[in-house]
């Protein structure tokens, strides 16, 4: 609600609360989503095994990709859910953000955990009752490393479609073949899309992807057949740790402004929300996540516009310039004429 009424306009950028009362649902349930806490990702992909059994989704290859653990590398046609695996050596609390470290045998340095005075073995993270930082656990696993501790930290993300405010790929697509449900998701009708591709430049996060032997388009549905059946995703309902949650977007965004308090009195002042905002460049995501680096660490733009915003601007331009064209020959044609 802009001014106390239902915006049932589509707008092309901006904060937009009645998503679904834009695409033409005048009584729409509550806009569902995902949040996605990386914090508590362990990188078990089960939520890509969950997306791609139950979705029908074709194998997309086993083979390891040289720099990690990560054998799919990421989001396209045949992978809806991928789980990013990102080494860094810094502990956890005071990490730099986009550290890398192309030099670094990762697996060696895996084998050696355990085994060494700066890496003190199983439970070094647990802080002994009494001396934890404000704000975390004590006794447990505390998500603040000890000082001079030397070894890897992992950051695992499992990425998906967005589900963008201002989806650019739904503003693009001539036949209709990609729409809004009345849950404020964007899902793709195969049976309609004529793979003409042009949803794929369109994406700002280069989610949106053709197969190579038919030329349509695949992505993340939010399991909208499960949905209507009142049931949450696939990959929610596998995630072991809680980390991809499913629910009404408002009530996981207040979730994890919390969740972001929590780390940050924890020592891990890095953690920030990432898509949440509604006035952000897509006017917020339908799928957002708490990242404990900067967006780029994890193969995510740090700015992302929707690439339709300036379509109106732009036919303006090209209407007042079609108009002086025909103004132009138009007064040469009656120039010549009385010449003539």
């Amino acid at each position: 609600m802009s001014d106390g009424r239902e915006v049932h306009g589509n707008q092309w950028y901006g904060p937009q609360p009645n998503v679904a009362g834009a695409a033409g649902y005048p009584d729409a349930p509550p806009r569902m989503g995902f949040f996605t806490d990386t914090s508590v990702c362990i990188g078990c992909k089960a939520c890509e095994v969950a997306c791609k059994e139950w979705n029908a989704v074709p194998e997309d290859g086993l083979e390891l990709t040289g720099m990690s653990y990560d054998n799919t590398q990421g989001l396209g046609a045949d992978t809806w859910r991928h789980v990013a695996f990102v080494e860094q050596r810094k502990p956890f609390g005071g990490q730099e953000p986009g550290v890398r470290h192309e030099d670094t045998d990762v697996f060696a340095a895996a084998a050696r955990l355990g085994t060494g005075a700066a890496s003190p073995g199983p439970g070094a993270t647990a802080p002994p009752p009494g001396h934890a930082p404000e704000g975390a656990p004590a006794g447990r696993i505390s998500p603040l490393s000890p000082d001079g501790r030397t070894e890897l930290r992992w950051l695992m993300a499992s990425d998906v479609c967005k589900h963008c405010t201002h989806a650019a790929c739904l503003d693009v697509c001539p036949t209709g073949a990609l729409f809004r449900t009345e849950f404020g998701t964007v899902v793709v009708q195969e049976d309609v899309c004529n793979g003409c591709g042009y949803c794929v430049p369109a994406c700002p996060y280069g989610v949106i992807d053709q197969r190579e032997d038919d030329g349509r388009v695949w992505k993340c549905t939010l399991c909208y057949d499960r949905l209507s059946a009142g049931m949450e995703p696939a990959c929610a309902k596998a995630c072991p740790t809680d980390s991809i949650q499913f629910g009404p977007l408002d009530e996981l965004r207040e979730r994890a402004r919390g969740r972001v308090a929590q780390l940050h009195a924890a020592g891990v002042t890095d953690a920030r929300l990432y898509g949440e905002d509604p006035r952000d460049g897509v006017g917020g995501d339908g799928a957002f996540f708490l990242l404990l680096d900067e967006p780029e660490v994890y193969g995510l733009p740090p700015d992302p516009v929707v690439t339709t915003r300036d379509l109106p601007d732009m036919w303006r331009h090209a209407a007042l310039a079609a108009a002086t064209l025909v103004g132009l020959a138009v007064g040469g044609f009656v120039g010549r004429s009385r010449r003539a």
